[in-house]
């Protein structure tokens, strides 16, 4: 592994046509590359930002289709590792997973993530209602994997408001945590950055931030700011509201110093008082 490993984030605005999608993907994609990318990560939805009915209709099983073996084609052409934020894998006839899928540089899926926790909320903007539940199953395992920049610990979106989630990532080895999201821009501003840097502060782990941006539709608006924390929540890249990419060098050494110096997994005592209730 090299002493800084270079990643490379897509920020885009994912509309209904996939074609259009993954033309962008493929554009940005060669642009990274060409600029020394090892790893390359989209959004969630990147692929398709639409409705249920979309979902379904491009819902492919996991590991097989026309999309995602074009996914593997380019990762394996451009010899380097793809994660796509979200795709919707099929479940069962009437629930899909929303999954983040890893492909590395040989076009082999090698890793997969279905979202836990699903967007079932009410926002102050112009589309209100948000229920992912009517589309999506939840999924019910972590995910953390080995690559060249990193063990990275796998996350969607808005699982991104539950830490449990992502103490579990560094127990399982992570050092390295994605966040492919599609933030409103009213959850976005208030708390996107704020919630990024917690995570990579409370885990000493880099925050690899990547979000969809500005107008799908008439009625729906995403945050953007894509951005890379370290471990000691410094920022050190960031996107804003339009499409752009990203680079970063990813100092792996950081997160053993900045673990070494504040160790505090090994000062947890909430996880042993949870343990020792169990017993009783």
């Amino acid at each position: 592994m090299a002493d800084k490993p270079r990643i490379g984030l897509i920020q885009m605005t994912s509309g209904n046509d996939v074609s259009v999608n993954l033309q962008f993907i493929e554009q940005q994609l060669r642009v990274l590359v060409k600029q020394g990318c090892q790893l390359i990560v989209t959004p969630e939805n990147s692929l398709l930002f639409d409705n249920a009915l979309a979902y379904q209709e491009i819902a492919e099983e996991l590991n097989s289709g026309p999309i995602q073996s074009k996914l593997a084609q380019l990762a394996k052409e451009l010899q380097t590792w793809i994660v796509i934020g979200s795709f919707p894998i099929r479940y069962d006839a009437t629930h899909l997973y929303s999954s983040c899928l890893v492909f590395d540089n040989n076009g082999e899926l090698v890793a997969h993530y279905n979202k836990m926790h699903l967007f079932d909320v009410e926002v102050e903007d112009e589309h209100g209602s948000y229920k992912e539940s009517d589309c999506f199953a939840h999924g019910i395992q972590t995910q953390v994997t080995d690559t060249p920049i990193g063990r990275l610990g796998l996350s969607i979106c808005y699982d991104l408001r539950f830490p449990h989630l992502y103490n579990l990532l560094r127990e399982q080895g992570a050092d390295i945590i994605l966040v492919p999201a599609a933030f409103t821009a009213v959850t976005g501003e208030a708390h996107w950055e704020v919630l990024l840097r917690a995570r990579a502060i409370e885990n000493q782990a880099w925050v690899i931030g990547v979000g969809q941006c500005g107008y799908h539709s008439a009625n729906r608006q995403t945050w953007g700011h894509s951005m890379v924390i370290d471990p000691w929540g410094k920022i050190i890249t960031q996107g804003a509201m339009t499409p752009c990419n990203l680079v970063a060098d990813i100092e792996l050494h950081q997160v053993e110093k900045v673990r070494k110096a504040m160790p505090v997994a090994s000062h947890q005592k909430i996880s042993n008082l949870i343990n020792n209730e169990d017993k009783e």
